[in-house]
């Protein structure tokens, strides 16, 4: 420690006379000051105190870069919130013009029901969650004196931090229950709408898993139309064919131009046909490919909500389970009531009629509690007789 101490000590003094040598040369434009005066707060905590470790001093390397990703991040969240629009408009545009018609025409009636049906109960689902997801506010810690009790204390807003709350980088205030902040909403991810997170997510990849195995052999008949139609088309200008090292040309030969003949009576590949074909195999590979994506994401939240914990308490929890590892004990996440409990604290369930009013059907009743205060006690009490 002493000769790293005694570096910093170095470099401390050569900061001073810089920083007294620029004075006494030019005054410092007003533009650069705060950058200069940041860059300086950064260096000097690396010397803060004895507490210094490697994490710490690539905390305050990697800073810039954290500060670019908030940056980008918040000025394209309207950009990502439109992606979403657009392309679930996409999908649902060609689900009513190009498929439901073909349903109508094609399907039986109880088939041609169950399609209807649950296909518009899952966009009214998608729809309702990801509306109440951007458009509620994940909670915030109270910024007046109160008498809550408190686990830490925020250095950037200046507040007690309670249970589970974490300082957003990116909405520049502290988050109540915070998991992530996320692009795609342009919103936190916390107390209050992270059911409504979830639940967008569940659904949407509920909807895309439908489309994606509902038009597999559309997706493969409009492949094979395309395929077919793109080797007509070159049978009709003529295919060069090479002999023995020689090109021949691409003039038709006489069986070609015969298949020719017999293919006049055939109907026309209309530019209809081709639009068809082509929004088919967009919709089946846009929708495999968010299934997959997304799912994966679902599935992993799906295992905190089981653990009680969030996304950043994941982290901070493995983190524990070494440090009490360490001196030989178990780590129990104070915060979790149970697996089945977990999950009725989650979506509020409190009687059996609700895993219908609100989990399956669209309901905006507030999320469990009030995000401030937890209840660490029961964990093996069934909260909810349900």
């Amino acid at each position: 420690m002493r000769p790293c101490s005694t570096v910093m000590h170095l470099l401390r003094r050569c900061m001073r006379g810089c920083g007294r040598h620029s004075r006494s040369r030019s005054r410092m434009p007003r533009r650069l000051r705060q950058p200069v005066s940041y860059i300086k707060l950064i260096f000097k905590s690396l010397y803060f105190n004895s507490l210094t470790n490697s994490e710490v001093v690539l905390d305050c390397i990697l800073e810039p870069v954290f500060w670019m990703v908030e940056v980008v991040t918040r000025w394209f969240g309207m950009v990502f919130v439109f992606l979403v629009v657009a392309l679930t408009s996409s999908v649902v545009f060609i689900a009513y013009f190009c498929l439901l018609p073909l349903v109508l025409q094609t399907y039986s009636p109880g088939r041609m029901m169950w399609h209807i049906g649950y296909g518009h109960w899952n966009l009214v689902m998608i729809v309702f969650h990801y509306y109440k997801a951007t458009k509620t506010p994940p909670g915030y810690p109270p910024k007046m004196k109160n008498d809550v009790p408190f686990v830490s204390f925020c250095k950037k807003c200046v507040i007690p931090k309670p249970a589970r709350s974490h300082h957003c980088g990116i909405c520049k205030t502290c988050i109540l229950k915070m998991d992530h902040h996320c692009p795609w909403l342009n919103n936190c991810v916390g107390h209050y709408n992270h059911r409504y997170f979830f639940s967008f997510c569940l659904y949407l990849t509920l909807g895309c898993m439908y489309c994606s195995i509902s038009g597999r052999n559309l997706f493969i008949d409009a492949y094979n139309a395309i395929d077919q139609f793109r080797h007509l088309e070159a049978e009709k200008r003529g295919v060069p064919v090479t002999g023995i090292g020689l090109l021949i040309g691409v003039v038709p030969s006489e069986g070609v131009a015969g298949k020719l003949v017999q293919e006049v009576s055939q109907p026309p590949y209309t530019y209809r046909d081709r639009m068809f074909h082509k929004s088919v195999i967009y919709m089946w590979v846009l929708t495999s490919t968010v299934a997959v994506a997304l799912g994966a994401l679902t599935l992993w939240h799906a295992v905190l909500i089981t653990r009680g914990e969030t996304s950043i308490e994941r982290h901070i929890n493995n983190k524990e389970v070494k440090r009490w590892a360490r001196h030989g004990k178990v780590y129990r996440n104070p915060f979790s009531y149970g697996k089945l409990n977990n999950w009725k604290v989650f979506f509020g369930v409190e009687k059996r009629s609700h895993w219908l009013t609100r989990v399956l059907l669209p309901s905006g009743h507030t999320a469990y509690g009030d995000g401030l205060t937890w209840d660490i006690y029961p964990l093996k009490k069934d909260m909810m007789p349900v």
